[in-house]
């Protein structure tokens, strides 16, 4: 069986995020990048099913500029087969991407794509359950565990009365969330081997896909700075100032 596993370039979640003077967007000039950290557990799910002897091959794709390789370089090295990087060196919002992923996956044939279910980026939740839709398949989002059967796949899914599990007919979409694994961290004879392994590069063009972007950024602006708390004496007056200059009570 084949697993897709896309994957996406972001700025590192240990980077403190900083905008732009002009408040056009965020600054990225000499920041670091890493995968995405939901996209990092996909990739790990995807290894220990392979591990597991559930799965034959994985190829991990990504959909943005030619330094994605790098997050690509990554996936391989942690333990993916094979990658395909389309470059785009713009902004690329989710429909798009779907839409992407969607030529890749009538290319590939997977029985499965496991994806992130959010980037830590734009925030968006949108790519896998798109990409459900355009390709008319079952989807498990928000997955805290999953299990493989014999032509299914059964995802637990947090929800807000507790958990709920799904059983989905393969092919499928999965959506995965923090608590589904720990990735592993790659060894330096992975890295060193993952260099060797192919990347193929393709255009957006090459799916028909117009990847201009239809919203625009008005202003970025950071939050406010955090007011400095004050100590209180007694209950009575904490729920004064709750009272009178919170205005919460």
């Amino acid at each position: 069986m084949k697993v897709l596993v896309p994957v996406k370039r972001v700025i590192d979640y240990n980077v403190k995020v900083r905008v732009k003077s002009d408040g056009s967007g965020v600054d990225l000039a000499n920041v670091k990048m890493s995968m995405n950290p939901f996209d990092e557990i996909s990739v790990e799910e995807a290894i220990r099913l392979k591990e597991a002897g559930k799965v034959d091959e994985i190829v991990v794709v990504s959909v943005g500029p030619q330094q994605a390789q790098e997050t690509i370089r990554t996936a391989l090295a942690m333990g993916a087969d094979r990658g395909i990087l389309v470059k785009v060196d713009d902004t690329v919002e989710p429909l798009a991407v779907a839409k992407i992923l969607k030529g890749i996956v009538d290319e590939e044939k997977p029985e499965l794509v496991i994806l992130g279910k959010q980037a830590i980026d734009d925030d968006c939740n949108q790519t896998g359950q798109m990409l459900a839709a355009l390709l008319g398949w079952s989807q498990g989002t928000f997955a805290s565990k999953l299990d493989l059967g014999e032509g299914t796949v059964e995802v637990m899914r947090e929800i807000d009365g507790g958990l709920q599990t799904v059983k989905l007919t393969m092919p499928a979409i999965v959506t995965a969330d923090l608590r589904l694994n720990e990735p592993r961290y790659a060894s330096l004879p992975n890295i060193m081997k993952a260099k060797k392994k192919p990347i193929d590069e393709k255009a957006a063009s090459d799916y028909g896909v117009d990847t201009a972007p239809r919203l625009t950024v008005v202003a970025t602006n950071e939050p406010p700075a955090r007011q400095a708390g004050v100590k209180v004496a007694d209950v009575a007056e904490l729920v004064s100032k709750l009272k009178n200059e919170a205005g919460v009570l």
